[in-house]
């Protein structure tokens, strides 16, 4: 299929409630203080991803398996109100839709083999949990390794598909979000700050990047989250704001 235009999203506290590294927390409930830690001076740019999934493996026993990760996603899996229905409309109006984000690849293999979404053709995840097994159903998958690979996993994307840099909307929540943004700003793109975090704020803020719009709750300095009223948030709204800055 040729798409015309593409949004491209990050997942974890974007598109869904849950952090990258939730499957972990759940299997090993003992490490979920180290973990989150570790999430939050990631996300606060305090740390790079790379040092990130460094410090992660040598808390880990044993990598994660797919009895572990189907266990995590019968429990807890969800995503905001009306993600799925808005993932779709973009598919059906030409847009590709993809995930770009530091979760894991293997977690998104058995979403897709659990048919807890809809199809996409690429998604871009941290290759630190991936399964084996026929890739045939699934994904094209790319690797972030480095938030840097965001940007670039989205251009390749682009480039492979033809669309034009005014065909491109970029979602983000927080300061991992940063390099993506910067890019975007730079290339042209609608950006859109979804369950807006400060770090995201004071990134955009500090590289003079316009966040075009911002959707959900927004998270002053200080702000704890609200999952309560983030699940209030329809995103099939979304589609209307998508659609006027692609001009479709």
């Amino acid at each position: 299929m040729q798409y015309r235009a593409i949004v491209s999203s990050d997942w974890s506290e974007c598109l869904a409630p849950s952090g990258p590294f939730d499957p972990m927390s759940f299997n090993y409930p003992e490490l979920e203080p180290e973990l989150s830690a570790i999430f939050r001076d990631y996300t606060g740019n305090r740390i790079s991803l790379g040092q990130a999934t460094a410090r992660i493996a040598e808390l880990l026993p044993r990598p994660l398996s797919t009895e572990q990760m189907d266990a995590y996603l019968d429990a807890s899996f969800s995503t905001y109100t009306r993600v799925p229905e808005l993932i779709q409309w973009c598919l059906s109006k030409g847009i590709l839709f993809m995930i770009n984000t530091t979760a894991p690849q293997g977690y998104f293999q058995r979403v897709f083999d659990k048919g807890l979404l809809p199809r996409l053709p690429v998604v871009s995840a941290n290759p630190m949990i991936r399964f084996t097994g026929p890739d045939d159903d699934h994904p094209q998958f790319l690797d972030i390794r480095e938030i840097e690979d965001k940007p670039k996993n989205t251009q390749a994307v682009i480039r492979r598909w033809s669309i034009a840099a005014d065909k491109v909307v970029l979602m983000g929540d927080s300061g991992g979000d940063g390099p993506h943004f910067r890019w975007g700003a730079s290339a042209g793109a609608f950006l859109i700050g979804s369950m807006t975090k400060n770090s995201l704020e004071t990134y955009c803020s500090a590289a003079d990047i316009t966040i075009h719009k911002r959707f959900g709750i927004s998270y002053a300095a200080g702000r704890q989250r609200d999952p309560a009223k983030e699940t209030e948030v329809d995103f099939m709204e979304l589609s209307t704001f998508v659609a006027a800055a692609l001009d479709l």
